[in-house]
């Protein structure tokens, strides 16, 4: 599994860009998930970042995050959605993320979620015109608020430009077993979002209003295996999926910190699962996380904080 770092981790930051480029790679990430609005910045101020750059530092954007409208003047979602496929195709991100409307499936009518859908589908074609993909993601409040919608959804839609951002906790918050739920979806999923929580009771630290305050309460937010998610039977059935591609989504303290270790935790468990079998490069693999261990606990996060 390829596994990225999310930008927005980094909002209330103040961060030099390469420098977190940088320690993405010196940590062994695969690439770095661009927030939109972060991705239009760049676009303003580092115009000589893009593909070629980020690919000289042995990392890719594999998505831009971003908010899409799906209500209001259709010219207007038309304008915003091609600018965001220019500044995908700026960086070769084969992949935008969005959300499905702002409103709990349970609250629309059933005209309401069609009429939604096929707008999503409008999108999603405006997308793949680009040569990009379109994904939702599984998010409380949205359309894609559960198993069962998030299905609904898709047949609405009808578009085989769209597909699913798989954010596993949000998943298991609507009540979903994240396991079945991924077998279910797997021919639509595009890219998993991962992040947990320390108790159920919890949750609402996610809510996008406390996660995007400067001050908001970070309580509750833990590192993968620490939450009340069972991260260690969902990655399991994941480890068959080699080309999958992940982030970790971490909005807490300690960020560079959590990162690490959580990307060593994944890798150690990938590799207990794969070397059941104990063959000789399962030995080496583990060699490498115990160096690479060595390496998190003496390094440091970017200097231009």
């Amino acid at each position: 599994m390829k596994l990225s770092v999310c930008t927005i981790t980094f909002r209330h930051h103040l961060l030099c860009f390469s420098e977190i480029v940088e320690w993405a790679q010196r940590n062994g990430f695969d690439g770095v998930e661009l927030w939109g609005a972060h991705a239009r910045g760049l676009m303003r101020t580092h115009p000589e970042y893009g593909a070629d750059w980020i690919r000289s530092c042995g990392l890719s954007v594999p998505m831009l995050s971003d908010y899409l409208p799906t209500d209001g003047d259709f010219a207007d979602i038309r304008h915003r959605t091609i600018q965001l496929c220019r500044i995908a195709q700026h960086w070769s991100a084969p992949k935008i993320r969005t959300f499905a409307g702002n409103r709990p499936s349970a609250a629309l009518s059933r005209d309401e979620r069609r009429a939604l859908a096929r707008r999503i589908g409008e999108i999603a074609g405006i997308v793949q015109d680009h040569g990009i993909r379109l994904l939702v993601e599984t998010h409380p409040n949205t359309l894609a608020d559960s198993v069962e919608s998030t299905l609904c959804l898709l047949a609405d839609a009808d578009h085989p430009g769209l597909g699913i951002n798989f954010d596993a906790l949000h998943v298991w918050e609507a009540g979903d077993d994240p396991v079945l739920a991924r077998r279910t979806l797997a021919e639509f999923i595009g890219h998993y979002h991962l992040k947990n929580v320390r108790s159920r009771a919890e949750l609402g630290v996610f809510a996008p209003e406390n996660v995007y305050s400067a001050a908001g309460c970070r309580d509750g937010m833990v590192p993968l295996f620490d939450g009340a998610m069972d991260y260690d039977s969902f990655l399991s059935a994941l480890a068959g999926e080699t080309d999958a591609e992940a982030s970790l989504e971490w909005f807490g303290h300690d960020c560079f910190e959590t990162l690490a270790r959580d990307r060593l935790a994944i890798l150690a468990r990938s590799i207990s699962t794969r070397g059941r079998r104990g063959s000789a490069a399962t030995q080496q693999a583990r060699r490498a996380v115990s160096r690479a261990a060595g390496h998190v606990a003496s390094s440091k996060g970017p200097s231009c904080i």
